[in-house]
């Protein structure tokens, strides 16, 4: 790990194809970690431009609500508007109907015109616009544009937009580069200017448990938590260590809302299955297993990792 942070640690400024400054600097996947980059990022930036723009993991579901109650509790900041990103695929993805895998060709059901089943795709996004909004912050919707697309398509999704109020734009970032995003920039802007009533989810005092339910009932859309009985002592024995205050942050799937890869869509009034929790009182927060995730990739008997190391000298050794 040494060896790995070792020039990490560092600002690492880098640059756009048309000279935007970007800082990449940390970032650990939202579905096992908090998801979001360096505070420090952030505070370089705002210091340097008038629009800091810094991506919050996956969803809404589990990047945002990280965001929000994990990173901006610590830094103090808040966010005047929150981009969620769409598009006529994962619309029509949440309906259940096609079949998609890794490593697989996109099925090419996805590329015919329909409008109207990006509608029934729909409360998906719904979901992601309200755990903004839960959160007290202007959502924008992105909806990025891919060769496939109709307009029929966009229009569907825009209206969905609308329906609920929300500014929306069409974007073609890769091939039409800051051009491409001219319009979803404009609709940020206008976003930013609106007064902002950021609220995080739950209160340090709250109880471990009782803000694992609010996260999983008020964002995820649950019904209710089953605590295993191990899960359950452990929260207690944290509270009596007096780590209560700390937030939580969920190792969840990323692919659906719930704890199951397989469901889509946005379906309330289910458990949420909490079976061990662990405490990253470093990191400065509770970390609760929601179902069948696991925390770190599969690796052999010997990881190459166990030779990697740091001389005297700070010189790695080992790598090959």
């Amino acid at each position: 790990m040494a060896v790995l942070l070792k020039d990490a640690l560092s600002p690492n400024l880098l640059q756009t194809l048309e000279g935007t400054p970007a800082l990449v600097h940390a970032g650990p996947f939202a579905n096992i970690a908090h998801g979001s980059s360096s505070i420090l990022a952030d505070l370089v930036g705002l210091r340097g431009a008038d629009y800091v723009v810094t991506e919050a993991g996956f969803g809404a579901d589990i990047g945002a609500e990280k965001f929000f109650n994990i990173k901006c509790r610590v830094s103090g900041l808040s966010p005047d508007a929150a981009v969620v990103v769409t598009t006529v695929r994962a619309m029509k993805a949440q309906t259940g109907k096609h079949r998609i895998s890794p490593g697989r060709p996109i099925p090419e059901a996805l590329g015919v015109e329909s409008p109207d089943e990006v509608v029934a795709g729909a409360d998906n996004l719904r979901r992601h616009i309200h755990i903004v909004r839960r959160h007290g912050v202007t959502p924008v919707v992105a909806i990025n544009h891919f060769p496939t697309d109709h307009d029929s398509e966009h229009r569907a999704i825009g209206e969905v937009c609308d329906e609920l109020g929300v500014p929306w734009a069409v974007c073609d970032p890769h091939s039409g580069g800051g051009a491409g995003v001219a319009d979803l920039a404009r609709r940020v802007e206008e976003a930013c200017a609106a007064p902002s009533s950021f609220r995080r989810l739950y209160p340090d005092e709250l109880p471990l448990r009782a803000k694992i339910e609010t996260i999983a009932t008020e964002v995820y859309g649950a019904g209710e938590v089953s605590f295993e009985a191990a899960a359950a002592r452990t929260l207690a024995r944290f509270e009596d260590l007096g780590w209560g205050n700390l937030p939580i942050c969920m190792a969840k799937t990323h692919l659906s809302i719930t704890h199951d890869p397989a469901v889509r869509g946005a379906p309330t009034g289910w458990a949420l299955p909490i079976r061990e929790v662990h405490a990253s009182v470093g990191a400065g927060f509770v970390l609760a297993m929601a179902g069948e995730i696991r925390t770190m990739p599969g690796l052999g008997s010997h990881p190459a990792a166990h030779g990697i190391d740091l001389d005297a000298d700070g010189n790695v050794v080992g790598l090959s």
